[in-house]
């Protein structure tokens, strides 16, 4: 369980990631339009793992790119919550596969052949 304090911190980490990627990381991320679905951070709160959904685009190309420029994302992380924290954490970022998983899932469910119960005659 988390502790209020990490809560916090996910609370503003993600939003102020989002926040980078609209205005400061466009040349990151080209037409696709990401979305930072959760965010956990270790106890230490030296660890943010941050997973991201993509959409407009395929997530792989995109998101290696942002992988490789997630010291420029950290950077960009601890100037505007450098002043409110002590510790800026390392990033690991993920891709989040929630959506796919429930469209697949979904998918599943209506492929399903169920027969209909028999009537049964109630006295």
């Amino acid at each position: 369980m988390e502790s209020k304090r990490q809560q916090k911190y996910n609370k503003l980490i993600q939003k102020e990631i989002g926040e980078i990627f609209q205005k400061e990381a466009k040349h990151l991320l080209g037409n696709s339009f990401v979305t930072v679905s959760r965010v956990m951070v270790s106890p230490d709160l030296g660890l943010a793992r941050i997973y991201l959904s993509f959409l407009l685009e395929k997530d792989k190309p995109v998101f290696d790119k942002i992988n490789d420029k997630k010291s420029e994302l950290r950077k960009h992380l601890g100037n505007r919550i450098g002043k409110s924290v002590r510790i800026i954490p390392e990033i690991a970022l993920f891709i989040d596969d929630s959506a796919s998983y429930a469209q697949h899932m979904d998918k599943v469910i209506s492929d399903l052949e169920i027969p209909e119960a028999p009537e049964q005659d109630e006295d």
